[in-house]
């Protein structure tokens, strides 16, 4: 087993290399620990007025001759997790650090322990994930915060405090809409609408399908209704012992692909290295990829849908991948 894990994700690691630069803004200076970095201990301190939005800081101790990165921390608002923008730049650069217990790293915002919305020190097993997410608040322009462009740093509170709470909660969501998976769907073959779409997703979907009974050992059922059917319980079962077993860093980029897929095959495949981000994309868009070309693009309607599936679907692989490594 834990030499086909490794093999799976040495396959995502080569699919995923690219959007990995992606998602760090392609600038990887930030390699240094803060301990490495240089001291700014001048920061600029934001009042905490109780608008709701203010980011909270502990300012120094008064008696502290000397401020030093342990003595500080900085904690996100809760609505960090909702996108909206959260008040100015008030640090000049992001690094990270090892953790005070020495066990895992902490993003540093200048001198001050960053910090999830719920207030506790977001410690990341991963340095490399640490620095993506240090890359993410580098990025952050003066003038303010923009949460929907950390997509890393959100999918890690959401994996150190939501999925911890909730993890059955979010199994059984997952298996609840696994019956109507996007992959047991086919469009009609006698339909002049839909042929073309049911074209496809024979040469694209039928060997997806094929993988799942290979996978798991039990044939899955195709259904023209656009609700679905039921699939087999053995089946049913496999998948579901599958995500028990997921860490929570691996659960939270599941569950993200799920929402943005619409589909659990899908993510399955890419964590068991069978598909790679741009094959999972195409699969999630056949049929409208297929509309577009018969009809065309609508600018300002399908173009930002593909943007976005693609942020959505790259950076929850890309935290998949960070989250392996070292």
């Amino acid at each position: 087993m834990a030499a086909t894990l490794a093999g799976h994700r040495l396959l995502l690691q080569r699919g995923a290399a690219a959007a990995a630069a992606a998602a760090a803004g392609g600038r990887w200076r930030l390699l240094g620990t803060a301990a490495e970095a240089s001291s700014s201990p001048g920061g600029r301190e934001e009042a905490g007025g109780g608008g709701g939005d203010e980011i909270y800081l502990k300012k120094p101790a008064a008696a502290a001759a000397v401020t030093t990165r342990d003595e500080t921390s900085v904690a996100m608002p809760m609505s960090f997790m909702t996108g909206s923008v959260v008040g100015k730049r008030f640090y000049r650069e992001a690094t990270v650090r090892r953790a005070d217990d020495g066990n895992g790293w902490s993003v540093m915002l200048d001198y001050r322990t960053l910090k999830s919305p719920a207030k506790r020190p977001l410690k990341l097993q991963s340095r490399t994930l640490a620095m993506a997410i240090a890359a993410e608040w580098e990025y952050q322009e003066a003038d303010g915060i923009r949460p929907f462009t950390m997509p890393l740093m959100k999918l890690a509170c959401t994996a150190l405090e939501r999925v911890p709470l909730t993890r059955k909660k979010i199994i059984d969501n997952l298996m609840k809409k696994f019956h109507q998976d996007l992959v047991f769907c086919r469009s009609p073959d006698d339909n002049e609408l839909t042929v073309g779409v049911y074209q496809r997703q024979k040469e694209k979907i039928d060997p997806i399908l094929d993988w799942v009974n290979t996978e798991f050992g039990f044939k899955p059922v195709v259904y023209t209704s656009f609700f679905g059917g039921k699939q087999d319980e053995g089946l049913a079962n496999a998948v579901e012992t599958v995500l028990k077993n997921t860490t929570d860093f691996e659960l939270a980029s599941i569950d993200a692909m799920a929402a943005a897929a619409h589909s659990l095959v899908i993510p399955l495949a890419i964590f068991r290295g069978k598909l790679r981000i741009e094959q999972a994309i195409e699969l999630i868009r056949l049929e409208e990829d297929h509309q577009v070309d018969r009809w065309g693009l609508v600018e300002g309607g399908h173009d930002v849908d593909i943007a976005d599936l693609k942020v959505q679907m790259s950076s929850a692989v890309v935290f998949l991948l960070l989250s392996w490594q070292l």
